[in-house]
């Protein structure tokens, strides 16, 4: 008697995995779910815990996939799955957004990817900048109670896990040009332009 598991094609092997991975996510055991969102401003991977959405990525800009998911596991948690149900409501709210239908998210967000209490004051100022406004670092550092510290914000700002729904692309250098973004200063225009806030600088 052979005590090697059973060889399987890799049709099965996914399937399996993916069952696997199902079923850890309805049985609550994966810390963290992942899912990948198509949009018009390129792939996403949205990652969640159980206290809401702590990761949206660009997948290309950051690595691909792989590169994300190992950066979430090492400083959230090893037990991540593959699981889109979890994310169904991030992948609608942010469906609604590009259509022009959805002007404010209502997700609950997990800021423990968020580096400092700094980092998380900046972060929560932007979350309210309204759709089709914008505002500027120095403003969101005066807001987030350090008004110098504007080059720190910017820091901040280029750290946010959660970008388009922590809106830091509303956020634009003093002189009005548009600053830094961290997917892209194309992206940054082209959200801008979604939201009717600023067709081109």
């Amino acid at each position: 008697m052979s005590l090697r598991p059973p060889e399987l094609e890799p049709d099965h092997a996914a399937a399996l995995a993916a069952r696997t991975a199902a079923r850890a996510a309805a049985e609550g055991i994966a810390e963290v779910a992942y899912a990948t969102v198509d949009s018009p401003v390129g792939r996403l991977v949205a990652i969640a815990t159980r206290r809401g959405l702590a990761r949206l990525a660009y997948e290309i800009e950051n690595g691909g996939l792989d590169s994300v998911l190992d950066d979430v596991a090492a400083r959230l948690s090893p037990a991540i799955v593959e699981a889109p149900a979890r994310l169904d409501e991030v992948r609608r709210e942010l469906d609604e957004y590009f259509a022009g239908h959805r002007h404010d998210f209502e997700l609950a967000l997990d800021w423990a990817l968020v580096r400092t209490p700094f980092h998380r004051g900046v972060l929560r100022v932007t979350a309210e900048i309204p759709f089709g406004a914008t505002s500027t670092y120095r403003e969101i550092a005066a807001a987030a109670g350090s008004p110098a510290a504007f080059r720190a914000t910017g820091n901040a700002l280029g750290a946010n896990p959660i970008p388009i729904v922590v809106p830091c692309h509303r956020v634009l250098a003093s002189g009005g040009g548009l600053g830094g973004y961290t997917g892209g200063l194309e992206r940054k225009r082209l959200l801008l332009a979604i939201e009717g806030g600023m067709l081109a600088v």
